[in-house]
């Protein structure tokens, strides 16, 4: 049935392209022939199918594609959106803002004015200022843009306002109107109007600003990009206070409401459009500790129910529109999480393609697009990064609360996930995916709410006590459908046997728990469809036994597997896996096999990682063998000695690491048959070998065997947890004195 209902979206995606858009009354009425019932059971497919719609209609308007609306349509339609909040641009209240309501932006004000009004510039300038929605960017630019100094240097200037559906004629004509005051002709072409703007602009000196142009970094040359950062702890204070206490305690925060206030500030994070907003509706309540407080626990409905507050929606929800449609499901999943909850890069990245968010891409492994799709979203300033690795690589990462809160605003709409967070939370059955925080919420009352249920997607985010009744074996048998199990640091001591059930599993992690045995009534090898399994042990000591699961039968779609802990033995089904693409062996202390000679006859793997693994003098690649690996991470290999790569090994490999290996004196000549390596990286290597890769002038001996490779990386260990930085480029690096050090903690990257 549900098929029907998508087969009538294509239909009229026909009609779209003609011009008719009627999307949202077609699928109604295909819905209703259809008599699709239960109709619980389709509501995610039906806010998919409307979220799609959305999008659609959005980018008809965005790119000014004609549509042709009856009357009738109109008047009858499902948007809410009225003429009045389609056109109010929320942050054109940055453009009116007294110079005593702005704080912190001094110091980045003088330093682009002072860009601006370079008496050595002669050439034309373009700056950019980038940062998070809400950050501040308008309102510096127009502190710089309404100054002194910019308004007696230049001739003439403008400043012109973007909008999303923006056509260039019309901005053409803004910019001659502004600059000139002259009005040019309604029918005028482009390419009359950019010539009389650059005949007007020939001789003068001109200063124009484009007020939120989110690819202009990307398509245009730059020649300064200045990144706002959030305010400090003191500045948000201070402007808090201002917004909250200006008209009737001179701006200064009372006693007894300090410890609150701090509570708020805090929560807003540095982001003034937040701290503006909020103080600003703080001002019109009374002052009493009692209410406040009471506020600041509600803070959460408060983003969705008081008008104030909406702004800050809106203009976040500019750099979710602008997303492209692959990435809004990705940043959408940092709604299941806690409050201020960081996860880790990896878990974030394998549950996104668990999930079926990450497309496939020629000649990338799906770990590097979902990796791509993180930063893009760094980049956007949607995601904030908590923790790096080495290099720069991101370890940990989370949203701003206020994001959070718009995020799970948007996921209740599009009933992508129901988070259970509050004392008396309880399952509503309406959607795919269950996220429960039991920091907060009565899990037996949860489990008596859970019936039977389609949902596909169930995390764990457990800091209280452990549930009276059998959670698992509960979650088993009443969600048969479930794709995506999380448990990761769930306090759990067993899996329920009831797991095994779960025939359309993809990913299961029970990381950092206390369960130490996995039920053999499990029978992972039933598990026909499961995609991902990381087992992680509980502790040093602990063995995993995995050898019960058998070789002739194991789960021939595991695509991804990762195992810390001691192994007495390579498990033989792990060689009999046919589509693995990742595997990671971590901590497994093995001594009675050489396992990298048995994994090369894996046929499909990209991705290997030994860490602690085991240990051997001597590491042995031969021709024809791990024909598709492109990333190798060879980490605890201390009395290694000797590493022979022979010529036409590894032919794919573009990445590759090896940390620490004190006892390797010199560089593996057989890394120069490397020739689609692009990055190499060793870390804590002794000097001999360090003195062999110096590049010119005093040109080591080893030099020859890397110069191709165009990022090379070397690090040296000082003292017994930090690592200092040597390289960054090594075929730079050693003709320039040392300028950046960059240190890190000797950390278990492991864990990502």
């Amino acid at each position: 049935m549900a098929e029907r209902a998508v087969i009538s979206v294509i239909q009229y995606l026909g009609s779209l392209l003609a011009g008719e858009v009627e999307l949202l009354r077609g699928v109604r009425k295909e819905m209703t022939i259809t008599k699709l019932k239960p109709r619980h059971k389709i509501a995610s497919q039906i806010q998919d199918i409307k979220t799609t719609i959305r999008e659609i209609k959005e980018g008809v308007d965005r790119y000014g594609f004609s549509t042709s609306t009856s009357t009738e349509h109109s008047s009858t339609g499902t948007s809410s959106i009225t003429k009045d909040n389609m056109w109010r641009d929320p942050r054109l209240a940055s453009l009116f803002i007294g110079d005593d309501e702005v704080v912190g932006i001094e110091s980045p004000k003088y330093e682009l004015i002072s860009r601006l009004v370079d008496q050595n510039q002669s050439q034309r300038a373009v700056i950019s200022v980038v940062g998070m929605g809400g950050i501040g960017k308008t309102t510096l630019a127009k502190k710089v843009y309404d100054s002194q100094e910019v308004v007696a240097h230049f001739n003439c200037k403008a400043w012109i306002t973007v909008s999303q559906s923006y056509k260039p004629e019309e901005l053409l004509k803004k910019m001659i109107k502004q600059l000139s005051g002259n009005n040019v002709l309604p029918d005028e072409g482009i390419e009359s109007l950019i010539n009389k703007l650059r005949g007007y602009l020939s001789e003068k000196r001109h200063a124009i600003v484009f007020d939120d142009v989110a690819t202009f970094c990307k398509e245009t040359s730059v020649d300064h990009v200045h990144e706002l950062e959030a305010l400090s702890e003191e500045k948000a204070w201070e402007l808090f206070c201002k917004k909250t206490f200006q008209l009737d305690f001179e701006g200064h925060c009372p006693p007894e409401l300090e410890e609150v206030s701090h509570a708020i500030v805090r929560k807003c994070q540095g982001l003034p459009l937040a701290i503006v907003a909020i103080g600003g509706l703080l001002s019109t309540k009374n002052k009493g500790i009692s209410e406040w407080q009471k506020f600041y626990g509600s803070m959460n409905s408060e983003l969705e129910r008081n008008p104030e507050l909406k702004s800050i929606s809106k203009i976040l929800l500019f750099s979710y529109n602008d997303l492209p449609h692959h990435l809004k499901s990705c940043f959408l999943y940092f709604g299941i999480m806690p409050e201020d909850y960081s996860i880790k890069a990896g878990r974030l990245t394998r549950l996104w393609i668990a999930e079926g968010f990450v497309e496939e891409q020629n000649g990338k492994t799906l770990e590097e697009v979902a990796e791509a799709y993180l930063t893009e979203l760094i980049h956007r300033r949607l995601v904030q990064v908590s923790e790096t690795k080495f290099v720069g690589r991101v370890r940990e990462c989370r949203v701003h609360d206020v994001v959070r809160e718009i995020i799970l605003s948007m996921s209740k709409e599009y009933s992508l996930c129901q988070i259970l967070e509050e004392e008396n939370s309880s399952f509503n059955g309406t959607t795919r995916r269950l996220s429960v925080h039991m920091r907060y919420c009565n899990m037996d009352k949860v489990m008596e709410s859970i019936g039977k249920s389609p949902i596909r997607s169930i995390f764990l985010f457990q800091e209280g006590e452990l549930p009276k009744k059998p959670l698992l074996g509960t979650v088993a048998a009443n969600f048969k459908l479930l794709k995506v199990l999380d448990l990761e640091d769930a306090h759990l001591d067993q899996l329920h046997e009831e797991v095994g059930n779960l025939f359309l599993l993809r990913y299961l992690s029970i990381r950092s728990t206390r369960v130490e045995i996995i039920p053999k009534a499990i029978a992972i090898e039933k598990m026909k469809y499961l995609q991902r399994l990381n087992v992680m042990a509980s502790s040093d000591n602990e063995i995993l036994d995995l050898q019960y699961i058998s070789s002739s039968s194991p789960p021939r779609y595991l695509q991804r597997l990762e195992l810390g802990g001691r192994l007495e033995k390579l498990p033989d089904w792990i060689l009999k896996l046919q589509n693995l693409v990742t595997l990671r062996l971590v901590g497994s202390g093995l001594t009675k096999s050489d396992p990298l000679k048995a994994l090369q006859v894996l046929p499909s793997l990209v991705r290997l990682v030994l860490w602690d693994a085991y240990d051997e003098e001597q590491l042995y690649f031969e021709v024809g063998k791990f024909q598709k690996l492109k990333q190798l991470d060879l980490v605890g290999f201390k009395g290694l000695n000797s590493m022979i790569i022979e010529e036409g090994a590894l032919p794919l490999l573009k990445d590759l690491r090896i940390e620490p290996s004190p006892q390797l004196k010199k560089v593996p000549s057989g890394i120069y048959h490397l020739r689609n390596l692009k990055a190499l990286e060793f870390v804590g290597m002794p000097e001999e070998f360090i003195d062999r890769m110096e590049s010119k002038p005093n040109q080591g001996k080893d030099y020859w065997i890397v110069e191709h490779i165009p990022d090379v990386s070397l690090w040296s260990r000082i003292g017994k947890r930090s690592y200092i930085t040597l390289i960054g480029n090594l075929k730079e690096y050693f003709n320039r004195k040392v300028e950046n050090v960059g240190v890190r903690e000797d950390k278990n990257e492991s864990q990502s």
